[in-house]
């Protein structure tokens, strides 16, 4: 199952990093969603995918969750969730200002379309 996930991660890390590399302002949005998705992915493949019981001990527990990456994904989600809002407002207000959403135009390169 690890093997899957990480697959998966490095998909998502790829189409990511394709995005990043277009000259729309949305498609550099959804780039960075995608990676901090992966990353997602990514810690919680490396605190190992196993069942278990909750991450409170008491007395006859021996089997439980590593609560660790559980922990540091819910610190990501939210850290990716203010960085992409921060985007789209960044995004929005560019494009209300120039008129364009296209990387080149608003560098002044009109002629490399």
């Amino acid at each position: 199952m690890e093997i899957l996930m990480s697959i998966l991660a490095g998909i998502l890390f790829a189409t990511g990093l394709y995005n990043l590399m277009q000259k729309q302002i949305l498609r550099i949005v959804i780039g960075t969603g995608l990676i901090s998705h992966g990353a997602h992915l990514f810690i919680l493949t490396m605190g190992k995918l196993k069942r278990g019981a909750p991450p409170i001990l008491d007395e006859g527990v021996g089997n439980y969750v590593d609560p660790l990456p559980q922990a540091l994904i819910l610190t990501s989600i939210v850290i990716s969730f203010g960085v992409t809002s921060f985007l789209l407002a960044l995004s929005y207000r560019t494009y209300v200002l120039n008129k364009t959403d296209n990387m080149e135009m608003l560098r002044g390169n009109e002629n490399d379309q």
